[in-house]
């Protein structure tokens, strides 16, 4: 599809690659090139898709009119993971890299990025100076699955996931990952390559960035320069042209190199929050954070017409933000459409010259992957017409044994298996001469016992195949089935079925039945007479006699009361509240309590007389169940 306008990138933390199809719009179609097309984007950056390389899926992979290079984690399950999908009709990258430190390897090789010739490298690698003062290693760093970059002629584009800050024993790691990307973006600058960095960095910016930076300050007992010289918040502000840094900037980063595109267009803008805590349902409210970005380098701000939040768009607990690059832009003086720079020869003055290619693909790329490498449609394994088959096996048995002949199976006493004669078919005044003496053999026949029946009624073995016969498949007989066609036909009962005798067990009732032959024995007699004593009573039901009644209708409502939904208390708003568990370490860890279901006010307290959360609290086990 040919879009008239500038190339629109997104970013999303889906926080899960298929959550967003569990809500409205995207619940509808439930696929991703309806939900990229919702997204009105031509490249769409997802962090936290959560799934390994086993969990590829070919609607994931395989979405028509796009490609996708993933990153995903080689050792943790469910967890991190980014994927870059690229509208091809629009744009193809020429270059593709997975990892922030180039120490990773293409697929089907043993040569690391950074190692690979100069014309293959994205180029602007962390260098040993740069890295030393991070305690983890390059390959860790490059092990969660964290970022994907791709370089178009336009640009170097990055999609990053960068860790959160909740657990004290991942700050080595976070600070690390941090100073490899900062290292990383400052290279390609430098380098004279415009970079576009985008993703959710975990990292908020300034006050003016979230709901809760009073609460922030007066927990963690700081000034708001202390909460601004924080290390990720001081390292990511030297980054950006505008960051707010108290005191002398760190060596190597005495300048920014990189604008927030959003917050450019909207200098002055509060509450432009883009994730919320889904646990207190603070979206409703707005309390929340802006921790998405889209940066890009400082010599081409200019290129961009539009930037912001899509907080309307629900399916995660962040939203998406997006940036639009204006369909004319200005490289080296001169005036180009922005889609001749977003491919190899796929577009001039704005007019495209071919289609997009499987040649187009990179190494890493998606489709590429074993699994889905020249896979064919689904739709044209249907559509192809089968061959007719020409085998032997679709003949009728008349044709196979003459039609003078017929297969019988004749049962043999003391045999394991039955054997296969052929006899002539008699003429009708034969055939009749002959009925009384099968009618003999029949009955002779079902006179033996069961286990001789089921061994000389034995499906037949084929015979080994010959060379003369060998391409002549011959019917089944017994279990299974000689085509598909046969699956569907009705089974027909075997010729001894109808002559087996009806069992002479007795009924449930204690009757004889009527299809028992022969006359009643002395045995069966008592059979019957046993069957009944067991199911009359010994002795008659007397009320009097019992020691102990119970009422049915007093025992239903005893057990109601038991059973029933445990009403719950008003809040404030005389509406029903809801239950929540405590989970915070300590004497009331696990105690179930009750509190006001409306979401947080965008002040992030509890409020009296206000359409937000009221403050009521009450502890499930001091609750008595009455509605006053």
């Amino acid at each position: 599809m040919d879009r008239v306008g500038g190339l629109r990138i997104t970013t999303w933390n889906v926080n899960g690659i298929r959550n967003p199809f569990g809500y409205q719009p995207w619940s509808g179609d439930r696929k991703f090139s309806t939900m990229f097309d919702i997204l009105e984007a031509d490249i769409v950056v997802i962090q936290e898709t959560k799934i390994q390389r086993k969990d590829l899926r070919d609607d994931m992979v395989l979405v028509p009119g796009w490609d996708v290079y993933f990153s995903l984690p080689k050792h943790k399950k469910g967890y991190s993971g980014v994927a870059i999908y690229t509208r091809s009709s629009v744009c193809a990258p020429i270059r593709a890299e997975e990892g922030i430190t180039g120490v990773l390897t293409p697929p089907n090789s043993t040569t690391s990025f950074r190692d690979l010739p100069v014309e293959q490298q994205v180029g602007g690698y962390p260098s040993i100076t740069q890295m030393s003062e991070c305690e983890v290693d390059a390959t860790t760093l490059d092990s969660e699955g964290r970022c994907v970059i791709l370089e178009f002629p336009a640009f170097v584009l990055i999609g990053v996931y960068n860790p959160a800050n909740r657990d004290e024993s991942r700050d080595e790691f976070r600070i690390g990952f941090l100073n490899a990307l900062d290292a990383r973006v400052r290279n390609l600058a430098a380098a004279g390559k415009r970079v576009f960095l985008t993703g959710d960095l975990n990292i908020i910016r300034d006050e003016i960035d979230t709901a809760n930076a009073a609460e922030q300050l007066k927990k963690n007992g700081m000034t708001i320069e202390q909460y601004i010289s924080t290390p990720a918040r001081r390292m990511f502000n030297q980054l950006l042209l505008g960051g707010r840094v108290i005191g002398k900037r760190d060596e190597g980063r005495e300048h920014a190199v990189m604008w927030d595109i959003c917050r450019l267009f909207h200098p002055t803008r509060k509450g432009m929050f883009t994730c919320w805590e889904q646990k207190i349902n603070a979206r409703p409210g707005n309390f929340g954070s802006r921790i998405d970005y889209v940066l890009c380098s400082y010599d081409w701000d200019d290129w961009f017409c539009e930037s912001d939040i899509q907080e309307g768009l629900v399916g995660s607990d962040h939203c998406p933000v997006y940036a639009v690059l204006k369909q004319k832009v200005e490289v080296d003086g001169e005036e180009v459409d922005i889609r001749d720079i977003m491919s190899a020869g796929m577009f001039k003055d704005g007019v495209r010259k071919r289609e997009w290619t499987s040649k187009d693909l990179l190494p890493t790329s998606a489709r590429l992957i074993p699994e889905f490498d020249r896979r064919r449609s689904i739709k044209d394994m249907f559509t192809k017409k089968p061959q007719l088959a020409t085998s032997a096996s679709s003949l009728d048995t008349t044709h196979m044994h003459g039609p003078s002949e017929e297969r019988t199976v004749v049962p043999e006493n003391n045999a394991t298996t039955s054997s296969v004669q052929r006899k002539p078919i008699l003429p009708k005044s034969e055939a009749a001469s002959t009925q009384l003496k099968e009618e003999t053999d029949v009955q002779q026949f079902a006179s033996t016992s069961k286990r001789e029946r089921e061994t000389t009624v034995a499906s037949v073995r084929p015979s080994k195949k010959s060379k003369t016969s060998s391409s002549i498949s011959k019917p089944q007989s017994g279990k299974g089935q000689s085509s598909l066609t046969g699956f569907f036909k009705p089974k027909t009962p075997q010729a001894t079925d109808k002559f087996r005798p009806a069992p002479s067990s007795t009924s449930e009732t204690g009757t004889i039945s009527l299809s028992d032959s022969g006359p009643p024995t002395p045995s069966r007699v008592s059979a019957v007479s046993s069957s009944k004593q067991l199911t009359s009573p010994q002795k008659p039901f007397v009320l009097a006699e019992q020691k102990t009644v119970v009422d049915p209708i007093v025992a239903k409502e005893g057990w109601s009361k038991i059973l029933r939904k445990r009403l719950a208390p008003r809040c404030d708003h005389s509406e029903p509240c809801m239950t929540k568990k405590t989970i915070k370490p300590g004497e009331n860890c696990g105690r179930s309590f009750y509190m006001c279901s409306r979401p947080l006010g965008p002040s992030g307290a509890k409020e009296k007389n206000t359409q937000w959360r009221c403050g009521t609290f009450i502890w499930s086990s001091d609750w008595t169940g009455d509605d006053t």
